[in-house]
C-alpha cells in the first residue's frame, strides 16, 4: 500500500474542496446558460408572439406570427430595436465603467471606489487578526479575511441597492401618473418632471431631477436614458426609457401612453407580489433549514459548554468548520436561487 503523505484531516479537507470546486463550476456554467442575454430575448419574444422573419423584414428584425397590420409591425420592430440598442450600449458602458463604481452608484452611495477598496482592506485585515488571535490556522485565517473582505461588502452593497430599486418601483407608477395629469392638464413636459422631482419621495425624484437636469446642459435624451439606467436599472425603468425615446422620433399621445405604461407596471407589481406570496412558504422552510446549525450549536454550547471547544481549538476542528460553511453555504445558495423569482 502506498503512502501519501498526507494526514486522514488533510485528506478529508482536499476531497472536501474538489466536491466544492466541482459544485461551483457546474453551478457557473449553468448560471451562464441561463443568463444569456440572447436566450432571454428570444424568450420574451416568444412569449409576444413574435417570430425571426428575415425576410419579410428588412434587417432580419421581428414580425407578429398571426399577421397583424404593417403599423403594429413598425412599432413592433421599433421596440425591439430599442431593445437590443439599449442592452448593447449598457454592455458597452458596463465594460468602460468601473465595476466597483457602478455598483456604488446603483446603491446611491456618495462614495469613491477608494474608498471603498480601502474598507474592504481594513475588514480583511480585522477579520484576519481576529481569526488568528482566536487561534486558528494562518492559511484558514487568510482565507477567512480574504473571502470576507472581498464578498461581505459586495454582499452589502448589492442589498442596498435591491431595496433602492424596490422603492423605485414602488414609487414609480405614482410619478407617472403625475406626469400624465400635468400633460392631460397642458403643462409643458419639463414643468411636470419639476413637479415629480420635488413632490415624488426618493429614490425616484432624484432619478427625474438628475433628468431634468440633463435636459436643461442640452444633453441627448438618449444619453440622459442611458446615465438614468446606469443608476436604476430595473425593467420599469427601462420601458419608461424606451416610451419616451419613441414618443420623441414618432411624436402621438405621450399622455396616453404614459397612462398604458403605468397599467403595464401597475400589473407587473401586482403579478410580482403574488409571485411573492406564493413563494413565502419556501422562504420560511429556507430560513428555517438555514439557521437551524446555528441554533443547535448554541443550544449545545448552553447545555454542555465544552462539548464543542475541539471544533475551535483542534486543527481537525477547524477543517471540520471551514468544510461546514462551504456546504452550508453552498447550500444557502442554491435554495436562494430556487425561490427568488425574477420578473
Amino acid at each position: 500500500m502506498i503512502d501519501s503523505g498526507l494526514s486522514p484531516e488533510m485528506l478529508v479537507f482536499v476531497v472536501a474542496a474538489a466536491c466544492f470546486l466541482l459544485i461551483v463550476a457546474l453551478l457557473g456554467g449553468v448560471a451562464a446558460v441561463a443568463s444569456d442575454p440572447r436566450r432571454r430575448v428570444r424568450k420574451r419574444m416568444d412569449g409576444m408572439g413574435l417570430t425571426r422573419g428575415g425576410e419579410a423584414v428588412a434587417g432580419g428584425g421581428y414580425r407578429r406570427a398571426s399577421g397583424a397590420g404593417g403599423e403594429s409591425q413598425a412599432r413592433q420592430k421599433r421596440i425591439q430595436e430599442k431593445l437590443r440598442e439599449l442592452e448593447n450600449s449598457k454592455q458597452a458602458r458596463n465594460r468602460r465603467r468601473n465595476r466597483v463604481r457602478l455598483m456604488l452608484l446603483q446603491a446611491g452611495v456618495k462614495a469613491d471606489p477608494r474608498t471603498y477598496h480601502l474598507l474592504t482592506i481594513l475588514l480583511g485585515l480585522v477579520v484576519l487578526g481576529g481569526m488568528i488571535l482566536m487561534g486558528m490556522n494562518p492559511l484558514i485565517a487568510i482565507a477567512g479575511g480574504i473571502g470576507v473582505g472581498l464578498g461581505l461588502p459586495r454582499m452589502v452593497l448589492k442589498f442596498i441597492a435591491r431595496r433602492r430599486q424596490n422603492k423605485f418601483t414602488s414609487e414609480f407608477p405614482n410619478a407617472i401618473d403625475v406626469l400624465v395629469r400635468g400633460v392631460q392638464s397642458g403643462l409643458p413636459v419639463s414643468e411636470c418632471l419639476a413637479i415629480v422631482s420635488r413632490e415624488v419621495p426618493e429614490p425616484v425624484g432624484g432619478e427625474f431631477r438628475m433628468l431634468l437636469e440633463g435636459q436643461k446642459v442640452g444633453m441627448a435624451l438618449n444619453d440622459i436614458m442611458q446615465r438614468g439606467l446606469e443608476r436604476m436599472p430595473t425593467p420599469e425603468y427601462k420601458f419608461f426609457a424606451i416610451v419616451l425615446q419613441i414618443q420623441q422620433q414618432t411624436g402621438g399621445n405621450l399622455a396616453e401612453t404614459l397612462a398604458n405604461l403605468s397599467t403595464v407596471i401597475r400589473d407587473r407589481k401586482q403579478m410580482r407580489n403574488k409571485v411573492k406570496a406564493l413563494a413565502s412558504e419556501a422562504k420560511a422552510s429556507a430560513w428555517i433549514i438555514g439557521s437551524l446549525p446555528f441554533a443547535v450549536a448554541i443550544l449545545v454550547s448552553i447545555m454542555s459548554p465544552t462539548y464543542l471547544v475541539p471544533l475551535f481549538e483542534t486543527r481537525a476542528g477547524h477543517y471540520i468548520l471551514v468544510g461546514c460553511f462551504v456546504w452550508m453555504g453552498t447550500g444557502v445558495a442554491i435554495m436562494a436561487k430556487m425561490i427568488n423569482f425574477r420578473m
